[in-house]
């Protein structure tokens, strides 16, 4: 690592979780990720973001590990986060997720150096693992959500 990186050490390396993808409609979006042979996970309805959610996984047969996972999120009504995206932006790809193995020790990295979140308390999301997101004016303005998986 040279001078003046920023990179820090974690036991864990962290790594793309998903990309997520906003959607007006779960089934019509969801014909193409089928098609291409990614694994369809049940529906899940995110109250406090006011979405449904549906994940799709790459998985490999021979280990039998998820190794890409795209996901789908429906708004549930015209107030939830996600129709005012898709208000703004239209439909496609809304956020990509980062794997991260103490999401609390990212944040407070984050916030040491002025990077702005959405929410500095992470909250339980899809699979109830915990997330927090860094709004996209700090990220050049793309939406990074933290991912920390509670089985680790």
């Amino acid at each position: 690592m040279g001078p003046g990186s920023h990179q820090a050490e974690y036991e864990m390396p962290p790594r793309i979780d998903h990309v997520g993808i906003a959607t007006k409609n779960l089934e019509d979006s969801s014909l193409l990720w089928n098609l291409i042979g990614l694994k369809q996970g049940e529906d899940e309805i995110i109250t406090e973001h006011d979405v449904r959610v549906r994940m799709f996984q790459g998985i490999d047969v021979d280990s039998n590990e998820t190794f890409s996972k795209i996901e789908l999120i429906e708004p549930l009504s015209e107030n939830s986060p996600i129709a005012k995206f898709i208000s703004n932006q239209g439909v496609g790809i809304q956020q990509i997720a980062i794997n991260v193995e103490d999401i609390q020790l990212v944040i407070e990295k984050l916030l040491k150096n002025n990077f702005r979140m959405i929410n500095s308390t992470p909250n339980i999301g899809s699979s109830g693992n915990l997330v927090a997101f860094i709004h996209p004016k700090s990220t050049g303005g793309v939406l990074v959500e933290l991912v920390q998986n509670q089985l680790q």
